[in-house]
């Protein structure tokens, strides 16, 4: 049974109609929030070390290391199936839209420290980094992330099933599941 599925199987019934139906967004933001936390955790080392009085430079960097690990996340499990363009042309297409994500994922961080002067000695050190960190990794983070999933979908993966689902060994899939539990089990008896 894949991770997801056994995943699934936590979640109430319910619940876990709707999950399964939006499951390439909720992978999406699974490998979203691991990208976040990636770039967030590149963002403060770049801050404290590198780039010091560059903070837009340091989270453009972060988002665009974060970038090729969600290119490798999202390709292999959250669009694994979708697909429809040749792999160079993909790739290019991904780094287009990852270019206009990263803009917008900066673009807040950078009005606020210098269009509405959000930096020292206007305001407190703490205010500031508590400021950078609301515009950059919060607000430029979400305007970024729905930008890209409508972008991945339209543009970078635009066709469903286009690859074949590659599944593990002994892995089935919930329709067969479903199946085999609805057979009778003297069906089972004749074919074996």
């Amino acid at each position: 049974m894949r991770m997801t599925s056994r995943l699934l199987q936590i979640l109430p019934p319910s619940l876990r109609k709707h999950v399964f139906r939006r499951r390439e967004a909720v992978k999406f933001l699974a490998v979203g929030g691991f990208c976040w936390v990636l770039t967030a955790v590149i963002n403060v080392i770049l801050k404290v070390t590198i780039f010091e009085a560059k903070p837009v430079t340091a989270l453009t960097v972060a988002t665009i290391i974060a970038a090729f690990v969600s290119y490798a996340l999202n390709r292999e499990w959250t669009f694994r199936t979708r697909g429809g363009r040749r792999a160079h042309h993909e790739l290019a297409l991904y780094i287009v839209i990852n270019g206009v994500g990263i803009a917008l994922n900066s673009a807040p961080l950078y009005l606020a420290r210098y269009a509405f002067a959000l930096q020292t000695p206007h305001i407190s050190r703490t205010a500031q980094e508590i400021s950078d960190f609301l515009w950059g990794m919060i607000f430029g983070t979400l305007l970024a992330m729905v930008f890209r999933l409508w972008a991945y979908r339209k543009w970078v993966f635009p066709q469903a099933d286009a690859r074949p689902s590659t599944r593990r060994r002994g892995a089935t899939t919930l329709a067969q599941a479903r199946a085999a539990a609805e057979a009778p089990a003297d069906l089972d008896r004749k074919v074996a």
